[in-house]
């Protein structure tokens, strides 16, 4: 009954972070435009001009060219970027020293559940093919990245704790983002002990994971070794399901500081898409109203933009 709970608690922590992290990114899709920040270089822009900061709006003529687009210096930086946080590196050092292993180590830990998700499947349908050297490889790395994801994200979760803690950002600091630290280094804690004291080759991890994904809800046995286990893996459905509500959730927002401010540059061209999306939102009523602006719940952005400013007399 205990192990059956323990799988069911597992299915509800992926289900929720998936509809969490679906419904974030819907709800950020459809917030309005924002203001276009005119910052270069832009990495996806062509024809060499990233390299200097350029931009096809150099161009003579240039809304009668086709723009060239490069997919390629968009993933140049943000790979280096999303592995390796090179802009927090590059601007607060001091963070990124707690940072940085806080946020790889999430990476190994994921990296390694996805291979062994992969691993479960593969030995259900295609136990030859499994069979022999891709076991073998799995069964290596997986001890090793798994570990040393554990280690990497309890040391970046007690440093970033600690900081938050300390006497620079302590009046900053509330308390859901102590407990949301706190969270990781208990549910890591109990994951590292687990590995560390009974698990040291990774096959309980690995057999419960091909029991996950392969909906057999088998027990896993008995002992203080399994009962860590389940306790581990309650701990991690906990911590899978309550991060997407969290202001951690900002893994999702990053694709959008980039893609939908940072490196928006479409052109507004007369009948196109930037146009239509522009004329929607100047014709929306001013709900708030403050001297300068006047917004009674009729003017519309529009209006304001347009008309002339009043003269005080001196």
């Amino acid at each position: 009954m205990m192990t059956t709970l323990v799988y069911v608690i597992a299915y509800l922590g992926i289900v929720f972070f998936l509809i969490a992290v679906v419904a974030r990114f819907f709800f950020w899709s459809k917030m309005p435009m924002h203001l276009r920040w005119e910052l270069y270089p832009v990495a996806h822009e062509g024809g060499g001009r990233a390299a200097y900061g350029g931009s096809y709006l150099e161009e003579s003529d240039w809304w009668k060219k086709k723009r060239e687009v490069s997919l390629l210096g968009e993933l140049r930086v943000m790979v280096p970027e999303i592995l390796f946080l090179v802009a927090l590196r590059e601007h607060n050092k001091k963070l990124w020293t707690r940072s940085f292993p806080f946020h790889f180590g999430l990476y190994l830990v994921g990296a390694t559940t996805i291979m062994l998700m992969i691993n479960g499947v593969s030995g259900a349908l295609l136990p030859a093919v499994i069979a022999g050297p891709v076991n073998t490889i799995s069964d290596f790395l997986a001890p090793w990245l798994g570990g040393a994801g554990l280690v990497f994200g309890i040391i970046g979760a007690i440093g970033l704790f600690l900081r938050r803690r300390g006497r620079e950002l302590r009046d900053y600091t509330a308390p859901a983002d102590l407990f949301n630290l706190a969270f990781f280094i208990v549910a890591f804690g109990v994951a590292f002990i687990t590995f560390v004291g009974y698990d040291l080759d990774f096959s309980m991890v690995s057999a419960f994971v091909a029991n996950l994904v392969t909906f057999n809800l088998a027990s896993l046995g008995s002992g203080t070794g399994v009962l860590l286990l389940m306790l581990s893996v309650v701990l991690l459905s906990l911590l899978t399901a309550y991060i997407p509500t969290t202001h951690m959730s900002h893994f999702v927002g990053k694709y959008f500081a980039y893609h939908a401010i940072r490196w928006k540059d479409d052109p507004n061209l007369p009948g196109g898409d930037e146009e239509k999306v522009i004329e929607d939102l100047l014709s929306r009523p001013i709900s708030w109203s403050a001297e300068h602006i006047k917004g009674d719940g009729k003017k519309t952005w529009l209006e304001a933009a347009t008309e002339e400013p009043e003269v005080k007399d001196k």
